[in-house]
């Protein structure tokens, strides 16, 4: 007798994706039995399912829902569905900790200071290798530089070192006047939190559309400027153990490539893989569960961005071809509007509402997925 599946196949982009190679991942992949039965009762439940779709490629990162019959690849593209579908689950705990609800934004000081380590780094290194080979280019009469000793204690350490030494201290210092400014910024917003906006959807959303909606701001402050909202989608970390399972892995050993070792850090509550390592967003007040910080999904895109208005609005959908909202361990497609304030000081004040957003009737493609590094720091909203 036929069997309907539903195959799940997903190779995530991991923190700092730029840094590894799609191809030597593994792909993680999970199977489940939706209908056993006739090709026509197959079908008919085929209708009643949202539709496939290929998010990137086999050779670059992926996120791919497909049907199998039989464990052969079945083309529901064929299946004619004459309505939207929308997906009954409930909001995975990522979403209702981490991404929604008011946000801050981290100080600027983090991205400037990265690229100064970065370029620091790089002088040290040009620095090292010149101190290397100065004894030969003093044998054969090139004059070196930097190269006479200062002592500090009982030992002698060439000049070019010392000095260099302020180059990666510094920042480090900066980093931590950074994380102390981050922390007391959301002691005092935990304080004095603004009311939420009151948002009204105008028509169901749906993958490919414009997002029709108003809003009312309950409450503007003397310091708030431009207030403006967009609205976004994107793919969410699997949960680290369901791709562990995926992969055939037991938790508690060796991880597969793409995955760090057990950090205490979200992961074990189920919020994301556990790649970011605690680098994904600064230092976060312990009394907000979920943090305080919006991290930017690592494969995902905009729509429309608008300043506020009273009345009906509308934004236009994002330009690649997205499914709608799906909620799975392996899989979960989520979408988000953000009200952006731009304040005098302090920086962006972020408030974000999920949005259940329904599939098309057609299957969804995009050939290459758009990612991030994943850092909040470099989430331009």
């Amino acid at each position: 007798m036929p069997k309907l599946q539903l195959e799940q196949r997903v190779r995530y982009p991991p923190f700092e994706s730029h840094r590894f190679k799609p191809t030597q991942l593994p792909i993680a992949s999970e199977i489940i039995v939706i209908k056993k039965g006739t090709m026509k009762e197959i079908e008919q439940t085929l209708k009643q399912q949202m539709p496939g779709f290929t998010l990137g490629n086999e050779q670059s990162w992926l996120v791919e829902q497909r049907y199998l019959v039989n464990d052969k690849i079945y083309d529901d593209s064929t299946i004619v569905r004459k309505q939207n579908i929308r997906e009954s689950s409930k909001k995975p705990l990522a979403v209702k900790q981490q991404r929604q609800g008011w946000y801050l934004t981290p100080n600027p000081i983090h991205a400037g200071v990265r690229k100064f380590i970065s370029g620091a780094v790089v002088v040290l290194l040009v620095t090292l290798g010149y101190l290397f080979i100065e004894p030969v280019l003093a044998s054969i009469g090139i004059p070196g530089i930097g190269t006479s000793t200062v002592r500090i204690g009982l030992l002698d350490y060439p000049m070019l070192a010392v000095l260099l030494i302020p180059l990666l201290f510094f920042p480090l210092m900066l980093r931590v006047a950074a994380n102390l400014s981050d922390l007391l910024q959301q002691r005092f917003f935990l304080k004095s939190s603004p009311k939420d906006p009151i948002v009204k959807l105008l028509a169901e959303p749906v993958a490919g559309k414009p997002l029709e909606f108003s809003i009312e701001m309950e409450e503007i402050r003397d310091d708030w400027r431009n207030i403006s909202i967009t609205w976004r989608v994107g793919a969410l970390p699997p949960s680290r153990s369901s791709l562990f399972n995926a992969l055939g892995r037991t938790i508690s050993k060796q991880p597969p490539p793409g995955l760090t070792t057990e950090l205490p850090h979200h992961w074990d509550v189920g919020l994301d893989d556990g790649t970011g390592g605690g680098e994904d967003a600064p230092m976060e007040d312990r009394e907000v569960k979920g943090g305080l910080f919006l991290r930017p999904m690592r494969a995902m895109e905009f729509g429309e961005k608008k300043t506020i208005a009273s009345g009906a609005m509308s934004l236009k959908e994002p330009s690649l071809d997205w499914p709608g909202t799906i909620s799975s361990d392996l899989i979960r497609i989520h979408w988000e509007m953000i009200v952006s304030i731009e304040r005098e000081t302090k920086g962006n004040l972020l408030w974000v509402m999920p949005i259940a957003v329904s599939h098309q009737t057609r299957t969804a493609s995009i050939p290459v997925i758009p990612t991030n590094d994943g850092r909040t720091e470099s989430d331009s909203v």
